[in-house]
């Protein structure tokens, strides 16, 4: 096992829509613009996939869902092996956006690309069911549920995403969380990572029950809290030794900007952990959605990227330093 492994965390990588669209014109590695080397030259890569992997299906019309979004499987998994992603979670609000088939794509498709997923099953019990992944000799353990889209959640009979409304106050919610946590930690992973699709859109700062829950997270065992749903990037925060990622923004998608928030602007998260899984630096290189696709941030959007992560971090006294263009909070000195 090598010293140090590096891990790389994203917010919503979304491929549907003008990205597909994008895609069936240019090289299947596009879509990481000039963030290709660097996510490919990770030990490993964990995303939110935002859209389920089909060409299958019919829109879901059974309740309000304006958004569609899913991706034609023959670029979007060799575009996802380019750059080594090693799991994904499909704990979100738009798995289920062109039915049960393609849902059901998306999940044999990751099977036979050998990408492990989370977060989503054909039942109730494979939706909560945690994943197990090696890292360069590291064991990893993640759990990944959500707090969107309650009509989408797996049942008995039904496939469909882990769903939990989230409330630090709720002993439902705590026993279910807590269920699957436990679930993790009976691998005796080297490293436990919580995957979070929570809250509403284009917030810059997590309410304070987010807050309660993400610290009660850390305090069942996870080392890495790694949230998303936002668009918008918000604070991290060093608790116990654990990072916690309250939203990692977007990633990659075609969504419209508000000029204001920047929702085309975030962050690869990139972590450092010993090869005893202990978390030791966060370094959060400034990225920037053109064209459908990723790229590093020039030098005025990185700026602007980590004045806003300290403001969004104050609150949390979280220290930072800055190394060429990122962020960097030392958890392990």
């Amino acid at each position: 096992m090598t010293e140090t492994v590096r891990i790389g965390f994203t917010g919503d990588v979304m491929l549907g829509r003008l990205v597909n669209e994008r895609q069936e014109h240019r090289s299947s590695d596009a879509v990481w613009g000039s963030m290709r080397d660097h996510l490919a030259a990770l030990d490993g890569l964990f995303i939110n996939l935002e859209c389920c992997l089909s060409t299958r299906g019919r829109q879901w019309t059974l309740t309000h869902h304006p958004f569609h979004f899913r991706a034609d499987p023959d670029w979007a998994v060799p575009a996802l092996q380019d750059v080594g992603v090693t799991w994904a979670t499909l704990a979100n609000n738009h798995v289920l956006d062109f039915g049960e088939d393609a849902l059901e794509d998306t999940f044999s498709t990751l099977e036979s690309a050998e990408i492990p997923y989370a977060g989503a099953g054909r039942t109730e019990d494979l939706a909560w069911e945690p994943s197990h992944v090696s890292v360069a000799g590291l064991d990893v353990g993640l759990v990944a549920f959500t707090d969107n889209t309650p009509e989408f959640a797996a049942d008995t009979d039904s496939p469909g995403t882990a769903y939990v409304e989230i409330d630090p106050d709720d002993e439902a919610c705590l026993e279910r969380v807590g269920t699957a946590l436990e679930r993790a930690r009976a691998g005796d992973p080297d490293l436990l990572v919580a995957s979070v699709h929570w809250g509403p859109n284009m917030r810059e700062y997590p309410p304070r029950s987010f807050r309660r829950f993400a610290h009660w997270v850390v305090e069942q065992g996870v080392d890495i809290f790694h949230g998303h749903s936002a668009h918008v990037f918000q604070g991290v925060e060093l608790y116990d030794d654990s990072l916690i990622l309250y939203d990692t923004g977007d990633f990659v998608d075609d969504y419209a900007v508000d000029p204001v928030l920047r929702n085309d602007r975030s962050f690869l998260f990139e972590v450092e952990v010993t090869s005893s899984g202990r978390v030791r630096s966060l370094r959060m290189i400034p990225t920037e959605i053109a064209d459908c696709a990723v790229y590093s941030a020039f030098p005025t959007v990185a700026s602007w990227c980590r004045d806003q992560m300290r403001t969004r971090s104050s609150q949390f006294e979280t220290q930072f330093e800055v190394e060429d263009e990122a962020l960097v909070v030392r958890v392990d000195s």
